[in-house]
């Protein structure tokens, strides 16, 4: 198939390239996009015609694998996608109302414990907002519009963002009361030695919040790793055994005790960005000033 290289490119094939490194398969990628398998075939083939760089993709056992030209492209596709829903996001504001798709990036814990409250309360005032919320803990490329408004916990670089700072979050070590019962309370951090830890697995970042505290929390002593950081929550308020979680959250039900309140005590910058461009926009606006209030009282509820 012989394509003019002097014709853009439709985004379509684009898409469909995405979606195949994603699921691994033509028809896989065909569900998702509610295509057909010929379809996602026919898109991949033009796609490597227009691009003339040879194939995009090679079989192997586990399904197609993206070959290194696929690779290099895959970055800039991605691009792409963001810019479309972004351009998507927009359009469904385009009347200014109060109204339309608003993209929100947070952290696992923030994301999945502290936004959906916040959340449904501003949608009781605003009910034709619609949410989509990104949850990882690597932070969102405004510039590239992959999210329209980030919650962060580090202090924003880029000149072209919107940021306010509303406190910081704070961490502090904690135990369900069944695990203490269970297990008696350490009297000092050495002590946690011979108790079973809550921590991470691969992700060592976690390691430079917590300072002086960190050797007590080496990896080789954690019974229970787990990089997803709900995941190291769910496990504390189990009673599996000590850890490092949000104080306000730590405070809701189920109750958690507070060990070592002076020697642990982890304050994480909390910062509301969005993209400068933005801000003539009111419904990124409401959505964003009333993140920084409610997220702003939940940062209270940690001190």
């Amino acid at each position: 198939m012989r394509m003019d290289k002097n014709l853009p490119i439709s985004w379509e094939l684009y898409r469909s390239f995405l979606e195949v490194i994603r699921a691994g398969s033509l028809s896989a990628a065909g569900r998702r996009l509610g295509l057909t398998q010929p379809t996602i075939s026919r898109h991949i083939a033009e796609l490597e015609a227009a691009l003339g760089a040879g194939p995009l993709f090679t079989r192997s056992p586990q399904g197609l694998a993206p070959t290194e030209i696929a690779r290099a492209i895959e970055e800039y596709a991605q691009t792409m996608e963001s810019s479309a829903s972004a351009l998507i996001r927009t359009a469904s504001g385009a009347a200014e109302g109060i109204a339309g798709a608003v993209r929100i990036a947070a952290s696992e814990v923030i994301g999945s414990e502290v936004l959906p409250a916040l959340l449904r309360d501003l949608r009781v005032k605003h009910p034709a907002l619609i949410f989509e919320v990104v949850l990882s803990n690597q932070s969102a490329d405004l510039i590239r519009r992959e999210a329209d408004i980030a919650i962060r916990m580090v202090r924003p670089k880029q000149a072209a963002l919107t940021a306010k700072k509303i406190g910081d979050v704070m961490l502090g070590v904690f135990a369900h009361p069944d695990y203490l019962a269970a297990h008696g309370r350490p009297k000092s951090v050495d002590e946690l030695k011979h108790h079973a830890i809550v921590g991470y697995d691969r992700d060592v970042g976690g390691a430079a919040v917590l300072g002086p505290m960190a050797k007590a929390f080496a990896p080789a002593s954690f019974a229970y790793r787990t990089d997803n950081q709900v995941a190291q929550l769910t496990a504390i308020r189990a009673g599996f055994g000590i850890g490092v979680c949000q104080v306000a959250l730590a405070r809701r039900e189920p109750r958690l005790t507070r060990l070592f309140t002076k020697e642990a005590a982890f304050p994480l910058e909390t910062w509301i960005t969005m993209h400068e461009d933005l801000r003539a926009s009111r419904r990124m606006r409401v959505v964003f000033d009333h993140l920084c209030e409610a997220l702003a009282g939940y940062v209270r509820e940690g001190r």
